[in-house]
């Protein structure tokens, strides 16, 4: 700012003098431009601006109005910026029939230019807000918004998913740009975004912005075992006591279906045919930590966790016995043999005992347990059920005699 002022010179006289000077508290006018409001760091993850979208929204003119947000998005390099640039200068010069200007005059506003590198990242609005009369005289903020395109070669997908399903979900209208006629590629990209925005504003529980429909599936399939999970913690977990094996299955049964609801419930991309083979995945998975959950179970039952000592000692005792009998009769090589048996068992029992006290060389406290639960499975279980059997075919054959006292409260009855 020039501002006259009189000062001595140097033969006493006065002259004029005009000084250069401007307030600190004036500011200076900013001309409009882009501002960045969803900023794309280089580690593919987004953060918003909020005090430049404070800047723009809650000033004085706009503030409490309806927005209406218009953007373009689509491909990179195929001309959304320079687009934009003709709605800007359309909003200008709204009065004018030519309001598109002369040929050379210059496009200005978001940045353009050639080439095959992006120029435009995350999402842009213009600092100017235009405030546009409705039909019915109530005034609406119109904010013009660019964005980045999609699939180019610094970006993920789940970049370019993030910032066209975010522009959708915000824009009031929304220009897909298309340099060339409609490919079927085109439509397919279209729905795959705005299938993004759609889940997020169903506000489901899920990330909308999975990378596919396959990533969405298995998510819900991640979310589906994990709530089975915790539910059978709860029930047989570590601290829990033993549960009977029918009460286990019943639990199992009611999470499973629970689980499956909890699948079918979410939504997901790819439709009904595309996720059945994710609920088949489930299911399995399911059943594959039930049998685990089995097995942790049984190792509380007390029964179960003495069947190996158990078994061992049977085979002991019976050696030792046949031994001994052997041994009387003069069958010495019987004898020895059982002796050596009876001797390598206890080994065994010895070794089992001293891996479940101190917790080494778990393969081999295994591969004991497993002969010893073949050894019963094939073995003494079934001599104890052929024994069994024996038993109560010889007393249908023989029955034991009646008492005197209950053939006469027979015939009272007759």
């Amino acid at each position: 700012m020039a501002k006259n002022r009189r000062d001595r010179n140097s033969w006493g006289g006065f002259s004029e003098k005009t000084y250069e000077w401007s307030s600190e508290e004036e500011e200076p006018v900013k001309k409009a431009g882009p501002v960045q409001v969803l900023i794309v760091k280089d580690d593919h993850s987004f953060e918003l601006d909020e005090t430049a979208l404070n800047r723009i929204l809650l000033s004085e003119a706009v503030r409490d109005k309806e927005v209406v947000a218009v953007s373009v998005a689509g491909a990179f390099r195929k001309g959304k910026s320079f687009l934009m640039d003709f709605m800007l200068r359309y909003m200008y010069n709204q009065e004018s029939v030519d309001w598109v200007g002369d040929y050379n005059e210059p496009l200005t506003g978001f940045s353009w230019r050639g080439g095959s590198e992006r120029e435009t990242t995350g999402i842009q609005i213009w600092s100017e807000v235009f405030l546009i009369n409705k039909p019915d005289g109530k005034k609406v903020a119109v904010l013009l918004m660019d964005t980045q395109g999609t699939f180019d070669s610094q970006s993920t997908l789940r970049d370019s998913a993030t910032v066209f399903a975010l522009s959708t979900m915000i824009s009031s209208i929304q220009v897909y740009n298309l340099s060339q006629n409609v490919q079927e590629d085109d439509l397919q990209h279209l729905q795959l975004f705005t299938e993004y925005g759609r889940l997020a504003m169903e506000e489901i529980f899920l990330k909308p912005f999975q990378a596919t429909a396959e990533a969405n599936n298995l998510a819900a399939v991640a979310t589906a075992k994990d709530t089975y999970n915790k539910k059978m913690e709860e029930i047989c977990g570590g601290d829990k006591p033993f549960l009977a094996p029918n009460d286990l299955q019943t639990k199992h049964l009611e999470l499973k279906e629970e689980s499956v609801k909890l699948f079918r419930g979410v939504k997901k991309m790819g439709g009904e045919e595309f996720s059945r083979r994710y609920l088949q995945q489930l299911e399995s998975e399911i059943d594959e930590l039930y049998i685990q959950y089995i097995k942790h179970n049984d190792s509380k039952n007390i029964f179960h966790a003495a069947r190996t000592p158990a078994t061992l000692f049977v085979v002991i005792f019976i050696t030792y016995v046949i031994a001994g009998v052997t041994g009387f009769i003069g069958l010495d090589i019987i004898a020895s043999l059982c002796n050596m048996i009876m001797g390598l068992t206890l080994i065994t029992l010895c070794t089992w005992a001293y891996i479940r006290y101190s917790g080494e060389y778990r393969e081999l406290g295994a591969v004991i347990d497993q002969v010893a639960a073949a050894l019963w499975d094939q073995a003494l279980y079934k001599l104890y059920s052929a024994a069994a059997t024996h038993r109560h075919l010889y007393h249908q054959a023989f029955p034991a005699p009646k008492s005197e006292s209950t053939e006469q409260s027979e015939k009272k009855k007759i």
